[in-house]
């Protein structure tokens, strides 16, 4: 599918997925923690793999560790994916690198992601309140605003880390402002709503609790507004042919490989700028 550029690229670069072309904008494909079929998610191997099959943009997930440092990880305790036990917050960044992921390396750090592929994109999903000041800092201090987009459930910590940073910087909205959105896009208030959130995405699941929040109204008043649309997590290549052609503007998959092969035969791969190693 042929669509014109729909984001602001020379405000936030971050969503600016031409391809080459300045008059095509292509959808975006994400690599949910990166491409761990064998469980070592946002590990940097799962990031490598990713890079490697092609993609410019990871969605991640990062805490703090208990000395400060942001880390790349999802859930709030140890025990799903490591050997170990308890939250992520009482150990320190040390201890966490030296952790196993499922058999893969250890837990990572936004900075070590950040620097070592300094092509890739990262839509970072802000997990806990006590990362929201490390990483404001470490953005601030790496100037990689163009480069990351901020994510939440929670609109407040989101709107904390917007505050913190010294540039503009992509963000989408969390859960109660992406409700506020399916409820008044319908009455012409999704761009107003926008702006007062300080978004320029929405990241959503097809459906919620059996309700449909993805359907091509919905999104023709989030494009009427600016506002790119981009559907988590979706695995099924049919499923992916099927939003595309309704068109999402984003997918966040599982199976990176799938996806990679689903947007090459649309002429829509390789993405963003080339990763440099």
């Amino acid at each position: 599918m042929r669509r014109s550029a729909r984001s602001d690229p020379g405000r936030f670069p971050y969503l600016d997925n031409q391809g080459g072309s300045p008059s095509r904008a292509l959808p975006l494909g994400l690599a949910h923690r990166g491409f761990a079929p064998d469980g070592d998610e946002n590990t940097t191997a799962a990031f490598d793999r990713a890079a490697d099959l092609g993609f410019r943009y990871l969605e991640i997930d990062v805490r703090a560790s208990s000395d400060g440092v942001v880390m790349v990880f999802h859930d709030e305790t140890l025990d799903r994916v490591t050997a170990a036990t308890g939250p992520v917050a009482e150990r320190t960044a040390e201890e966490l690198g030296a952790l196993s992921v499922r058999g893969g390396g250890g837990v990572p750090t936004l900075e070590s992601v950040l620097l070592r592929r300094p092509g890739l994109r990262l839509n970072i999903d802000v997990k806990s309140d006590d990362c929201v000041h490390p990483f404001a800092d470490l953005v601030n201090r790496l100037g990689v605003h163009d480069r990351v987009l901020v994510a939440s459930f929670s609109d407040r910590r989101r709107r904390d880390v917007l505050r913190l940073l010294e540039h503009p910087t992509a963000s989408s909205a969390g859960m109660v402002v992406n409700a506020l959105l399916k409820l008044l896009a319908p009455l012409g208030l999704a761009r107003a709503v926008a702006r007062g959130a300080g978004v320029q995405a929405l990241q959503v699941p097809e459906t919620y609790r059996g309700f449909r929040v993805v359907t091509r109204r919905f999104l023709t008043w989030c494009h009427a507004a600016g506002l790119q649309v981009h559907v988590w997590t979706v695995d099924d290549p049919a499923d992916m042919d099927r939003l595309l052609d309704l068109g999402v503007d984003g997918l966040v998959s599982n199976a990176a490989d799938v996806l990679a092969d689903r947007l090459r035969a649309r002429d829509a791969w390789p993405q963003g700028p080339a990763p440099t190693d």
